[in-house]
């Protein structure tokens, strides 16, 4: 007998409510808020083909699936609460559903997220999660507060995971060990949930990268009308590049590390007394923080090459209505 929607939900996606008021199985979840929080609220979607292979490991894309909202949560300094799930399935398949639900449970447990609604239905596969988490009044970490004479931060490493993407469509050969790397980092994103509850009150702005680090940093620029000057030397040796990028031709190195898209890292800025202060944040969210670059008064974005001059070079971001 094939297994139902509601047979789907009770088995894969049910769980007791923990934090939720009411959780899973009525019209709607009750939440409650923690006295004196505001509540930061994110939804991502994903979609076969577009955001994802269809041959990635099932309890993989359930990681990823949450793990791309729990980083918007980081990018806002919120601590993760709770989310919904909506999955449009070609068909019920158990086996691929057991997968997915386990990487998905497994990280939202890490995180104290509960799962406490959502829908389901039958169509080509698409996953749709909003996420809830808490943050205190005039402390979340917004796009529109960076200042001139700000400091630019990167966390993590960049440009691994659209390695790999190159890799599956056959324009670039790494192998081996290398390829299982990259293809980690595109696969299994980290969201930096401990470095941007860490930088409340440090930093002016922020936010994570998903389409691309000068693209998105563009949109800070843009609510915070500044403008920035990125440097280059941290892509020749520093925690934000990895040996497999290392290797690679120094053009090839810029292309993947400015413009590749799905990191999933934090981006953000904060005065140039508070760098101590960053690097403390970092320490205790065991996260590596590479400063690559300075906002200034004068509009627009530069990049400098390791010697200080000038990149001519055009970066073209992600974007979900491009080919």
């Amino acid at each position: 007998m094939a297994m139902g929607e509601f047979d789907l939900i009770e088995r894969y996606f049910k769980r007791p409510a923990r934090h939720a008021v009411l959780g899973v199985g009525d019209d709607c979840a009750l939440l409650q808020p923690t006295p004196g929080m505001q509540w930061a609220i994110s939804s991502d979607m994903l979609v076969e083909g577009r955001h994802f292979l269809s041959t990635v490991d099932p309890v993989r894309l359930g990681h990823k699936a949450l793990a791309v909202n729990l980083s918007d949560l980081a990018a806002c300094g919120a601590r993760p609460v709770a989310f919904t799930l909506s999955l449009a399935l070609p068909r019920a398949d158990e086996a691929w559903l057991a997968g997915f639900s386990e990487g998905l449970l497994a990280l939202a447990d890490a995180h104290g997220c509960e799962l406490v609604g959502g829908d389901t239905t039958q169509g080509p596969l698409n996953i749709s999660i909003t996420v809830f988490g808490e943050v205190p009044p005039d402390q979340a970490l917004l796009r529109h507060g960076a200042q001139p004479g700000d400091d630019i931060y990167l966390s993590g490493t960049v440009g691994d995971a659209r390695l790999a993407l190159e890799v599956f469509r056959g324009h670039q050969a790494i192998t081996g060990e290398a390829f299982e790397r990259c293809r980690l980092r595109m696969e299994l994103p980290t969201p930096r949930v401990a470095l941007g509850l860490a930088l409340r009150g440090i930093a002016h702005a922020a936010l994570d990268i998903s389409d691309g680090l000068l693209g998105d940093l563009g949109h800070v620029l843009q609510r915070s009308q500044v403008g920035a000057v990125i440097e280059t030397g941290w892509l020749q040796q520093s925690a934000a590049v990895t040996p497999d990028l290392l290797a690679l031709p120094w053009l090839r190195r810029l292309d993947l590390a400015l413009a590749g898209g799905d990191d999933y890292e934090l981006l953000f800025t904060a005065p140039k007394s508070h760098r101590e202060r960053v690097h403390a944040a970092a320490h205790d969210s065991q996260t590596p923080v590479t400063r690559i670059g300075h906002i200034t008064a004068e509009p627009g974005l530069r990049v400098l090459d390791p010697q200080g001059q000038p990149v001519t070079r055009r970066f073209s971001s992600f974007d979900h209505f491009q080919p």
